[in-house]
């Protein structure tokens, strides 16, 4: 299935593999940096939704030519990457931290963002001891999540306020004494949401938490901030960003994923048999459990190129993977001309939260992975084989 106009020859690639537009990567860093150039903001490449490191010098100012300040992190791996290939400030908050991790995150970050009061009061000593080997602008600055109970996000699943979450300190657990040696406060509501979300979200930031902002010397909104979709509200988001930075003094900090890699990535997969069962279904060589797995979880229907809804075209199919999990199914779609073996589909805004959470469950090889640039046309970057899957076991 071809698109007049597709970047690239699916055909000349190999199957499946992951496909990275530079051209479109540059261009989201560009809408994001002008963020950055209205309000002072810093914004960092949240790791979590977007880690292609080949293409971190097209995003970070430190290590390449891009606008980015830094990266955040939620585990020790990322931050390390963060450190290693992205530079500038490196972010890490999770849950929770072991003294392990702890002992290996204290010689990679910049900001340390404590989901709880304990934790803080955990490690501190060790903050501070490892504060007193860095020079004095390098210090390792400490913040506390804080949850405004305040929700935002349609699914349950990316809803860091549902009732119950684990994520950040409510205002009945905040203890206003926990406040020295902490910098900042973060926060993080949004998914896929317009600065309208984010603009109810700090109304009740300010409501529960907004005594101790003047305390700060930055706030971070965290991610899920949508600035690179068309039709965003970008005049809003420097409104509301320049109302905090002026109203509290501090520096202000945006954590997106999604809207770094937005539509800058594609998913090319083979048609490997089609047969019958009270409908057309149609095996493909991807799968949504090991390949794409928010199409199950969050659930959602992706788009492939040259296709329909359902029954909308001449001939529809149920689209599904290789793995024995019955429930590995991509979803239904029409398309013009049956469906043959060999034919290539190609899904879009896959560089997002597909690439980081591939698995290599049932031994499913891995896609490859390719960038397109202007100059040098589509290459092969990274491919996967049977080590990989059974390096992990």
């Amino acid at each position: 299935m071809h698109c007049q106009n597709l970047l690239f020859d699916p055909a000349r690639i190999p199957s499946p593999c992951f496909v990275l537009d530079e051209s479109q990567l540059q261009a989201n860093a560009a809408i994001l940096n002008t963020v950055q150039e209205r309000t002072g903001a810093k914004i960092l490449l949240a790791l979590k939704g977007y880690a292609a490191w080949a293409t971190f010098p097209l995003l970070s100012r430190s290590k390449g030519h891009g606008p980015l300040w830094g990266a955040c992190a939620s585990s020790v791996d990322e931050a390390r990457l963060a450190r290693e290939d992205f530079g500038g400030e490196v972010h890490a908050f999770a849950a929770a931290w072991n003294r392990r991790e702890m002992a290996e995150l204290l010689t990679l970050v910049d900001h340390l963002v404590f989901n709880s009061v304990a934790q803080w009061r955990e490690f501190a000593p060790a903050v501070a001891m490892q504060n007193k080997s860095r020079c004095p602008d390098r210090q390792i600055e400490c913040g506390l999540r804080i949850n405004p109970e305040h929700s935002e996000g349609a699914t349950a699943i990316y809803n860091p306020c549902a009732p119950g979450s684990r994520l950040g300190i409510r205002p009945r657990h905040f203890d206003p004494a926990a406040l020295e040696g902490i910098s900042g406060l973060h926060f993080h509501t949004l998914c896929e949401q317009g600065a309208d979300a984010l603009e109810r979200t700090l109304a009740a930031v300010e409501r529960h938490f907004g005594q101790w902002l003047p305390q700060c010397r930055w706030i971070n909104m965290g991610g899920g901030h949508h600035i690179t979709k068309e039709g965003y509200d970008i005049a809003k988001l420097v409104k509301i960003v320049n109302y905090i930075k002026e109203k509290y003094a501090v520096q202000v900090y945006l954590e997106p994923g999604e809207a770094i890699a937005l539509n800058a990535g594609f998913l090319v997969a083979s048609v490997l048999e089609t047969t019958y069962n009270q409908m057309n279904l149609a095996i493909l060589d991807t799968s949504a459990t090991c390949h794409m797995p928010d199409v199950l979880e969050m659930p959602y229907r992706p788009f492939i190129i040259g296709s329909g809804e359902a029954g909308e075209k001449a001939h529809t199919y149920r689209l599904g993977g290789q793995t024995c999990l019955a429930g590995d199914v991509i979803g239904d779609y029409s398309f013009d001309e049956p469906l043959q073996p060999g034919n290539r589909l190609i899904f879009t805004d896959m560089a997002i939260y597909s690439m980081v959470k591939n698995t290599t469950f049932n031994g499913i090889q891995l896609p490859a992975i390719a960038a397109h640039t202007v100059k040098d046309g589509t290459k092969v970057i990274k491919t996967f084989g049977y080590e990989d899957f059974k390096s992990r076991l």
